[in-house]
Formats: C-alpha cells, sequence, structure tokens
C-alpha cells in the first residue's frame, strides 16, 4: 500500500488553496496548510483532524523557512508544495501602500520558500513544486501594475526552474498555474469579468493537472485561447484593455 502523499499549500485560509487542502484531505492525502489567521487554519484543521497540519505565519516575514520546515517534520515529508499566498487590489493611482505588499508576497515571499523548497526537492531528486500565478501575468496590467508584474515574475522564474530542473537531471516537477477570473474575494473586476470560475472548480482542474505532471496549465481550460489572444495582441490593440 503506497504511504499518503504530503503536500503543503502555502496561503490555505480562503479561496483555491483552502478548497485544495480541502480536495487533498479528502482523497487521503497528509496536507500542511498555511496562513496568518490561525482561526480560519484551526477551523479547517478542525474538519479534518487527521488529514491536515498547520503553520500560521506570514510570508511577509523573516521566519519562513522554519515553518516550512516544521510543517515537513509535521507531515513526515514533503512530496509536493503549492505556493498559493496572496494579495491583491486595484491601484489606480499607483499607490505604494497597494503595490507594496503585493511585491512582498508575490515576489519576496514567494522566492525564498520557492528557492528554499527546489534545493529540498533536487536535494532528494524527486518533488513537486507549483505556484498559482494568474492569466495577469501575460501582459502589464495599468489596473494593477505591480500585481501583473509580480505575477509574470512567478510564472517566469518557474519557467526557469523547469529548465534547470531538466539541465540537473533531477526529478523535480515545476508547475505554472495561471487562472483567470476565479469567484474569490480576490477577484476585482465588476462587469468587465467573464468566463468566472468557481472555485471548487478551479482547484479540481489545477488538482487534475497536478496530478498530470503539466508544466503550464490555465484555470478555467478555455483561458487558453485567451492567453495566447493576450499574448500576441498589438500594443495599439491591447493597451485599450491592459
Amino acid at each position: 500500500m503506497m504511504a499518503p502523499k504530503k503536500i503543503i499549500i502555502v496561503g490555505a485560509t480562503s479561496g483555491i488553496g483552502r478548497k485544495m487542502a480541502e480536495l487533498y484531505a479528502q482523497k487521503g492525502c497528509r496536507v500542511g496548510i498555511t496562513g496568518r489567521r490561525k482561526e480560519l487554519l484551526d477551523e479547517i484543521q478542525k474538519a479534518y483532524p487527521d488529514g491536515i497540519e498547520t503553520e500560521c505565519f506570514d510570508v511577509t516575514g523573516n521566519d519562513n523557512i522554519r515553518h516550512v520546515k516544521t510543517l515537513i517534520e509535521k507531515l513526515g515529508g514533503l512530496d509536493l508544495l503549492v505556493y498559493s499566498s496572496g494579495v491583491g487590489e486595484p491601484s489606480k493611482k499607483l499607490e505604494w501602500r497597494i503595490d507594496k505588499p503585493v511585491v512582498d508576497t508575490h515576489v519576496n515571499g514567494f522566492i525564498e520558500i520557492v528557492n528554499w523548497t527546489f534545493n529540498y526537492f533536487v536535494e532528494k531528486n524527486k518533488g513537486h513544486l507549483a505556484v498559482l500565478s494568474s492569466i495577469a501575468a501575460i501582459r502589464g496590467n495599468s489596473w494593477a501594475p505591480a500585481y501583473s508584474a509580480a505575477k509574470a515574475f512567478q510564472s517566469t522564474y518557474f519557467e526557469a526552474l523547469a529548465i534547470k530542473a531538466e539541465r540537473m537531471r533531477k526529478k523535480v516537477v515545476v508547475t505554472a498555474i495561471e487562472p483567470g477570473f476565479v469567484d474569490t474575494a480576490m477577484a476585482h473586476g465588476g462587469d468587465k469579468m467573464f468566463w468566472i470560475s468557481t472555485v471548487e472548480k478551479a482547484a479540481k482542474q489545477i488538482i487534475s493537472a497536478l496530478d498530470k505532471k503539466k508544466r503550464k496549465v490555465y484555470v478555467t481550460k478555455r483561458w487558453w485561447f485567451i492567453a495566447k489572444l493576450m499574448k500576441f495582441a498589438p500594443y495599439w490593440i491591447y493597451k485599450r484593455f491592459g
């Protein structure tokens, strides 16, 4: 009988991260979840006392790796780490109070945890890294410049890690997930949003793609078409929408 899969989801108190944790726990996996809101972590753990372990911390702090190591010890190992932590709101006037936490969360906290975990997997010659980036990674967005730039950083970094793992001939899988609009608390866009996915549908598609060890994932699947349009649209057309 195979041992339960051991998974850490960084940023799982709400939205896609939380739903993924619940679905994995229901499948019998051992899941470590993190977040800033202890009451929400405790609520999830109470629902799955035999399947979920918690560590309460903010990825913008100075103790990220210690907390990740503690979760690995609680789980008895690690097979998959998903970086799901996210913040963001429109920055119409380019406000630093909005942009700074975006960079601290999506760039600084992200790269510290992912860099360490990649090397952890390289040493063991096995493991799977995933990040919840965004369709916003493809082009700059005037309504949320730091967010689109930070997501581009995540997706580009993951492409580089995928190449690095192959060149090192290590059995480390790297998956960048780029969702379109998902019905979460972070979703801002009002009437401009379309093809809005439920959190459950998005989480199920992501888990399916991770099981298949895909390198790039669009959620929902039809956002692949929008991604291509955004990528290849000339600037004079794209700027009307970006």
